[in-house]
């Protein structure tokens, strides 16, 4: 994003220089060692301020993806993570964003997330849908890593909640995990794929495009880039945020809407893909962040060029 010269004029931006990604990284990392604000009471597992976002998103997951409020809440929660980097761990960077096209053909190459897992022979991942959403499993390529990451920035990071909506500790030694590859990123997020989302001739489409269609093999860039990082806890929808390359993969989910915002159904529900029913999502709905930073309203976030936000994409 560029200033503008207005409120705090945050900034995005691919690609970061070594110094600016190592700024970052620590950053991410002073997250983690700072204790959490979420009480034991409601999530035991929590340990560090990283959690705190993680929470947010376990305790919403079946209301923030698929309805009217996938965009908007996912623009405010990647705000409130890097507002948190700034104000209490002191960085001054960028707000990263991962470039799909840029590395489709090798996003184990991706500078801005680390590195990938120890490669071990596996078969691919099958997605099931969670308790009371209806779909089909769906089995996926396997990537080129699957066991814990040990090398670079996240070598032998911790991962202290999950799998999927637990809140309890995990067990002791539990480690982040990738399984990194080519196979997803090429077919869901290639330039063909970022052409078709861009064009989009309304909001029902683009987010149809963007999140796919739920349980179909038709799962879109958001769900292709979960899928090519995989493991754990990439590869589980509710604990994603635990790892670091959610939110450079967010942020380039906010620069593509903000870009079809500029440019120019199911989705404009508040539940996934309106069930159970519900009422239609509408601008004075709240984005909850719980523990993790400060709620607003849908209203706010529809632009970033003004209010908290003032600021864009370059």
């Amino acid at each position: 994003m560029r200033d503008l010269n207005c409120g705090s004029g945050y900034l995005a931006s691919a690609p970061l220089s070594a110094s600016e990604r190592l700024a970052h990284v620590n950053a991410v990392k002073c997250l983690m060692n700072l204790p959490a604000r979420t009480p034991a009471s409601a999530a035991p597992g929590a340990k560090s301020r990283f959690d705190d976002f993680i929470v947010t998103h376990i305790q919403q997951t079946l209301s923030i993806h698929y309805s009217g409020i996938f965009q908007p809440w996912h623009r405010w929660y990647v705000y409130q993570h890097e507002k948190a980097l700034r104000d209490e761990c002191g960085y001054t960077g960028c707000q990263p964003y991962w470039d799909w096209p840029r590395y489709a053909s090798a996003p184990q190459e991706v500078d801005l997330v680390g590195r990938n897992g120890e490669h071990k022979p596996h078969e691919g991942p099958i997605i099931v849908p969670p308790p009371g959403v209806l779909g089909n499993p769906i089995p996926l390529p396997a990537g080129l890593g699957s066991g814990p990451v040990t090398t670079g920035p996240f070598a032998n990071m911790t991962v202290n909640l999950g799998p999927v909506s637990g809140l309890d500790i995990t067990l002791p030694g539990c480690r982040l995990h990738r399984d990194l590859g080519a196979a997803m990123n090429a077919r869901y997020a290639n330039h063909t794929a970022i052409l078709t989302l861009l064009t989009q001739p309304n909001v029902d489409n683009y987010c149809h495009v963007s999140e796919g269609a739920p349980y179909t093999p038709e799962i879109g860039p958001h769900g292709g880039i979960h899928y090519t990082i995989g493991g754990d806890p990439g590869g589980d929808l509710f604990t994603f945020p635990g790892d670091p390359a959610f939110w450079v993969h967010h942020g380039n989910i906010d620069r593509m809407w903000t870009i079809w915002q500029a440019l120019r159904g199911p989705y404009a529900y508040a539940t996934w893909a309106n069930e159970p029913p519900s009422a239609l999502a509408s601008l004075c709905d709240v984005i909850d962040m719980g523990y993790a930073g400060d709620s607003t309203t849908i209203g706010e976030v529809m632009s970033i060029t003004g209010g908290e936000f003032c600021c864009f994409y370059l």
